[in-house]
């Protein structure tokens, strides 16, 4: 990987590399635009095979959130950060400590949340050395866990999906295949099931699939098996990369909407699944529950109620991208970009930042 070639081709602004061998740590903090605020984005910590993965997956993961920030209409940039580390085994609060000194020097370009790997007891930590951190317990003052926002705001999205996809925004009997079934999935599903939908479920995390089967879901012992199974709903709700040449095919759903970052492998995915006849719902635009929710920490005293009706917009949201995808007759996936990417260049024009041809 040519990583200077990378950062130039993917408009990205910065890339910190972040060691402290008495930590233990190694990190990567990217930060793809701040033309519209501060990059926001989670910390990972993520044991990748090669540190070429780690790379991919955090540049991937920083520009995604670019676009979240901005099709959520958030005065925000985008950015990533990767602890590269096994968070079962790995971390500690000393290492947590180190990485908040890095994101200290930052003075604010980045701010951080929980992603997956980090804990709010990881945050407190990290927020010893830095005040960039957002998403911290209730108790030190944050707005706690930003899954359950993120989880209601899935919910809201997928019931006016529905509405185009199935013909009905109500979600009784309605088959939902569940890829992963983490914490977001499962405030996912709370929702689910309250309007009676049937949910079909793997995961790799045997804990996992206790609070699944506690809930009455169909468990799949391979997870592979996801991919095959009869629904109306494909919800990727595990790490992304899942909708790919391999499983396109395989897939038999009317719907494809989840909680995952990075759904697709390659853009041309979008477009497959549109030329097919699924609806795609975009994910950024979908899973932007969460940072929605923790904008409201961001130089105001955070109000639960106000934020919790503004990630309800998000049905709006989801609304506008099928309503540009048919009126322009492209995919939901080019009309989500075109959606975020006109936010960000009307703002370096009204800047008067250069705009390359």
């Amino acid at each position: 990987m040519e990583i200077v070639e990378v950062m130039e081709s993917g408009d990205y602004e910065q890339l910190v590399v972040a060691v402290d061998k008495n930590a233990g740590l190694k990190a990567f903090i990217a930060i793809h635009d701040t033309t519209l605020g501060p990059a926001l984005g989670g910390t990972r910590i993520w044991p990748h095979p090669t540190e070429e993965a780690a790379l991919t997956d955090v540049l991937r993961l920083a520009r995604a959130m670019t676009y979240k920030n901005a099709a959520a209409g958030l005065n925000l940039g985008g950015g990533k950060a990767l602890i590269w580390a096994d968070p079962r085994t790995d971390k500690h609060e000393g290492m947590m400590r180190a990485f908040g000194q890095f994101l200290e020097g930052l003075g604010g370009r980045y701010i951080t949340t929980e992603d997956v790997g980090s804990t709010p007891e990881d945050l407190a930590a990290i927020s010893q050395a830095t005040s960039h951190v957002v998403g911290l317990p209730r108790t030190l003052g944050g707005s706690g866990d930003p899954s359950k926002a993120t989880g209601f705001g899935i919910y809201r999205g997928m019931k006016v999906a529905a509405k185009q996809a199935l013909g009905t925004d109500s979600l009784k009997d309605v088959s939902i295949a569940i890829q992963g079934f983490g914490k977001v999935a499962g405030y996912l599903a709370d929702h689910l099931l309250v309007e009676g939908a049937r949910l079909t479920v793997c995961d790799i995390n045997p804990d996992a699939i206790a609070r699944a089967k506690a809930l009455g879901s169909t468990i799949l012992e391979d997870p592979d098996a996801i991919y095959d199974v009869d629904c109306e709903i494909f919800a990727p709700c595990a790490l992304g990369g899942s909708i790919n040449s391999n499983t396109i095919d395989r897939l038999q759903c009317k719907m494809v909407a989840g909680s995952a970052n990075n759904q697709l492998l390659t853009p041309e995915d979008g477009e497959t699944l549109w030329k097919k006849g699924v609806l795609y719902v975009p994910d950024y635009v979908l899973n932007a529950g969460g940072v929605i929710n923790l904008s409201y920490e961001i130089g105001r005293p955070y109000q639960e109620e106000e934020a919790m009706e503004r990630v309800a917009g998000i049905a709006d949201s989801v609304e506008k991208v099928m309503s540009i995808s048919k009126d322009e007759n492209i995919s939901t996936a080019k009309a989500a970009d075109w959606l975020a990417e006109m936010r960000i260049k009307s703002v370096r024009r009204a800047k008067g930042i250069y705009l390359a041809p």
